[in-house]
């Protein structure tokens, strides 16, 4: 399975659960980072979805998981500290598109 996204890329996290998502799944993606933008730091590789695994379900297909990188001031509007200050998120493949499609 190879990786959607590169270190360096500008992705956009979904606003809303995607298609894979729905169902019986826990999701694991983070209120405070969905619609916003993010550079990917690294490719951690592929994972079974613990979307799935954590209802019982087998978690395929595997999903690339990628550790994502935002301003804190995008995440934390009140945030008065450092403006180089940053928060590295992991995300699964599925709850990223190019940070250009929205």
């Amino acid at each position: 399975m190879s990786a959607r996204y590169a270190p360096g890329a500008t992705v956009r996290v979904a606003r809303d659960r995607p298609a894979i998502s729905l169902g019986r799944q826990h999701i694991r993606t983070p209120h405070y980072v969905r619609g916003l933008a993010g550079t990917v730091a690294e490719v951690m590789g592929p994972f079974r979805n613990p979307e799935g695994l954590a209802v019982g379900e087998d978690g395929l297909p595997e999903q690339v998981l990628y550790r994502v990188r935002f301003p804190l001031r995008s995440v934390w509007d009140q945030y008065d500290g450092d403006p180089s200050d940053t928060v590295d998120v992991e995300l699964y493949e599925h709850w990223l598109e190019p940070a250009h499609a929205a």
